[in-house]
């Protein structure tokens, strides 16, 4: 299930060893490198944002952006992964670590942190990046390829999340009343939020698009008395999600449905969307939004919970590619076809980006304390991938490349809205 050839990384060596251990024969195979390299090195410095990092090449060479400091050294072992890297470094800067023929040393989160901050003032839809992300990215479009894509990623094997997700396996950003705040706790208290937000009420009927290992169904139904219908396309998390219904006595109150979100019908009170935007990509939301329009009442409301940026732009190419096909987070403007055109109005919006930098925290040092049981699964790319994947996704939230929106709607007109935002911490609500 990997994306990533086995045979060719069980051995893979460290970066830094696979640099330092080799022979001077080999070396002297590579040869020098060359004037017109070490000048296209600054180019790719400059696609980095000119960050304070020191190219060291094959042969001793080092580059790094005229009058800044280098705080960290990256290996280049060989030609071949210099011309790679600067044909396009987005992409290929992680994917020549992942084959281990750049290293970034000990600790890349540095590497990163440092990458991510210089870059806080490249423009993210410049002509260069939208045109080579067009060129790499996998597309969403048709029913078929958004269950290939979502299959690449969700359905990896649900024992593989089990290792570094919470006990609910919620796969999306949590909420740390506390930065003290478990995990589990911290997802429960996200999930509560939702609820309190769509002011659910027993006996409402609520429709979920997109619905993961089905935590969310399960807490509307458990502890707000409402029937659900969730929507997913990937069978591992519907697999798991119907045998916990069963198991927790709530097969009556939730209905796991195999579908996406094109193959919504009925009417609903509330219709909520955690986790699933991003992989439905901006030229559908008008379809989107006129599936909401038509499964709720005069009186209906919605929450759509995703990943985004500040400014339109496409998601980090080499991200889409290799972990989230077809994924794209909208920026709040480019979300706005799902609801004025659909009769919507937006009450409310939250931005929960450092929640999510700090959910990526803790889903990285379980990950850390789980990776010989995921390389039993898969190989050292492999392992090496998510390590970045992760890595870079929490310095992306840190450093505001990423956010995290919490849009709150209803019908247009309709006032049976909370007069103040008082009720999301009222202890005694349901």
């Amino acid at each position: 299930m990997s994306v990533y050839n086995r045979d060719s990384a069980n051995a893979t060596p460290g970066a830094r060893g696979m640099i330092g251990d080799r022979a001077p024969s080999q070396t002297s195979l590579i040869g020098r490198s060359l004037a017109i390299e070490r000048h296209l090195l600054q180019w790719v410095l400059a696609q980095l944002g000119r960050a304070p990092l020191c190219f060291v090449l094959w042969d001793g060479t080092r580059v790094s952006p005229s009058g800044v400091a280098p705080e960290c050294d990256l290996h280049i072992s060989d030609r071949g992964a210099l011309w790679r890297l600067m044909s396009h470094p987005e992409y290929q800067f992680p994917e020549m670590y992942v084959h281990g023929r750049v290293g970034l040393g000990d600790d890349l989160e540095h590497v990163l942190h440092i990458v991510q901050h210089a870059r806080r003032k490249l423009d993210p839809s410049r002509l260069t990046r939208r045109l080579l992300s067009a060129l790499f990215r996998r597309r969403s479009g048709s029913p078929a390829r958004a269950r290939e894509n979502i299959h690449s990623h969700y359905d990896l094997g649900n024992d593989f999340y089990k290792l570094w997700l919470d006990e609910q396996m919620v796969y999306t950003c949590a909420y740390f009343e506390t930065q003290a705040t478990s995990l589990e706790e911290a997802q429960k208290a996200k999930m509560d939020r939702v609820c309190r937000k769509l002011r659910l009420r027993s006996g409402e009927r609520v429709v979920e698009a997109g619905c993961g290992w089905g935590a969310l169904a399960l807490h509307m139904a458990r502890n707000f008395g409402v029937k659900v219908r969730a929507f997913n396309i990937s069978r591992s998390q519907l697999e798991f999600a119907r045998e916990r219904a069963a198991r927790e006595g709530l097969d009556d109150a939730v209905e796991f449905v195999e579908g996406d979100y094109r193959e919504i019908g009925g009417n609903y009170d509330a219709f909520v969307s955690v986790g699933m935007l991003e992989h439905v990509g901006p030229q559908h939301y008008r379809e989107l939004g006129r599936i909401m329009d038509r499964t709720l009442p005069a009186n209906g409301r919605g929450l759509i919970h995703t990943i985004g940026t500040d400014r339109p732009g496409p998601l980090n190419t080499w991200i889409e590619r290799r972990i989230f096909p077809g994924a794209y987070p909208p920026s709040l403007g480019e979300m706005m076809p799902l609801f004025g055109p659909n009769h919507f109005s937006i009450l409310d919006v939250e931005n929960l980006r450092l929640h999510y930098a700090l959910t990526l925290r803790h889903w990285l040092q379980r990950f850390y304390a789980s990776q010989d049981k995921v390389l039993e699964m898969f190989d050292q790319e492999f392992v090496r991938a998510w390590r970045f994947y992760l890595v870079s996704s929490e310095t992306a939230f840190a450093t505001g490349h990423l956010q995290l929106f919490q849009v709150l709607f209803a019908r247009k007109g309709c006032n049976e809205i909370p007069w103040t935002r008082a009720y999301l911490d009222d202890s005694d609500c349901p």
